[in-house]
């Protein structure tokens, strides 16, 4: 049995985007091994057939926090001689991919979520730049989570074309649509507006994801109130400390009974449910994994047209999508998606997302490629 090991910075990714997967491969000839930040319920939720071993990794720029790490790592690479070590995320990428070529691991696979340099500036961009081509070059091979996301990879010069493929359609764990059930949309769009005090003939714009500038909150927020009409705006997530959002601007948000903050929910596929159109003006995403299960349970959306979020749709079918930034244009798809037939679009989500990111096939996807990359 080939023993495989996943490397992220939190424990919170693994419950995001990998427990299905791991414990796909833990059933299917694998023996499996999670290192992460320590977390007191994530052995619970792997289960007892995958193993953990809880690594603090520090997540910013810490020279002394990233040679312990990598120190940690090769003791332990070294001591269970994993055959193949994938790993996600900028930083846990950067500490396994040298800890996995010092260790001898043959198959080093970056998971590539996305490019968090593209967000940075100066010095910092220029750092997070280099961590992120020693993590490429570190690898034995790597899988981009979306198309558009390879290509950024290829054009920035980290790594070469024959280096690097996306798995199936892209994500970064598919949608699993037992959980978002298109056949509960108006049970679960009735229980969530009757609980939050919506009316059913309310037209419903909605974000989900961190409330901070980077996910285009404040273009978002001018974009609504501009419209100055009956619609309602739903935000549910947690409101990061940096957000670096207009507080003026905030403040008239937090002040108009048409817009309402809602906390982070355990039960997201149910809120999905009930809004009418999803909106995501992000800078920057990795995927677009929240377009996906906001597509899986019939709800289009409106996207910024960068790498991630437009390898999710269908433009104009599924979705629409505008320049990043660009207050006016998202308004005007604001109104535009209100005016065409939305429902028949989030139907065609639905559908889209079931053909291309069922989580059950690309579960069975990722399998077949680690046993390529195994040579089994």
């Amino acid at each position: 049995m080939k023993k495989i090991c996943y490397v992220v910075t939190i424990s919170l990714t693994i419950k995001s985007f990998f427990v299905k997967q791991l414990q796909y491969l833990s059933e299917n000839g694998f023996d499996v091994t999670v290192i992460c930040s320590p977390d007191d319920s994530l052995q619970d939720i792997l289960g007892s057939k995958i193993k953990f071993v809880p690594v603090a990794m520090p997540r910013g720029i810490s020279i002394g926090g990233s040679i312990a790490s990598i120190i940690k790592l090769t003791s332990i690479f070294k001591k269970q001689k994993f055959d193949l070590i994938q790993y996600s995320t900028p930083n846990a990428a950067f500490y396994a991919s040298i800890a996995a070529k010092s260790a001898g691991c043959k198959v080093r696979n970056y998971h590539l979520m996305g490019f968090r340099f593209l967000g940075a500036l100066g010095v910092a961009k220029t750092i997070l730049k280099w961590i992120e081509k020693t993590a490429c070059k570190n690898s034995t091979s790597i899988e981009c989570v979306s198309k558009s996301n390879l290509e950024i990879g290829i054009k920035e010069g980290l790594f070469p074309r024959e280096k690097a493929t996306v798995v199936w359609n892209g994500s970064t764990g598919g949608v699993d649509l037992l959980r978002f059930d298109f056949s509960k949309r108006e049970r679960w769009r009735n229980e969530i507006r009757n609980t939050l005090g919506y009316k059913e003939d309310d037209f419903i714009y909605g974000f989900v994801g961190r409330i901070t500038k980077d996910k285009g909150i404040n273009e978002l927020l001018t974009a609504f109130l501009n419209l100055k009409d009956d619609s309602k705006l739903l935000l549910v997530g947690d409101i990061e400390k940096e957000n670096r959002l207009d507080n003026a601007l905030l403040k008239t948000a937090h002040k108009n009974n048409n817009i309402l903050f809602h906390g982070f929910v355990s039960d997201i596929e149910r809120y999905f449910a009930a809004i009418d159109v999803l909106v995501l003006p992000s800078y920057r995403e990795g995927f677009g994994n929240v377009v996906i299960e906001a597509g899986a349970v019939g709800t289009p959306s409106i996207v910024s047209n960068i790498p991630g979020p437009i390898d999710a749709i269908e433009v104009g079918k599924t979705a629409l999508a505008v320049e990043v930034g660009d207050v006016k244009a998202l308004e005007d798809a604001m109104i535009e998606i209100y005016k065409i037939d939305y429902k028949t679009a989030g139907q065609n989500a639905a559908y889209y997302c079931r053909d291309k990111f069922d989580s059950n096939i690309l579960c069975d996807k990722i399998a077949e490629r680690k046993r390529y990359l195994l040579s089994i």
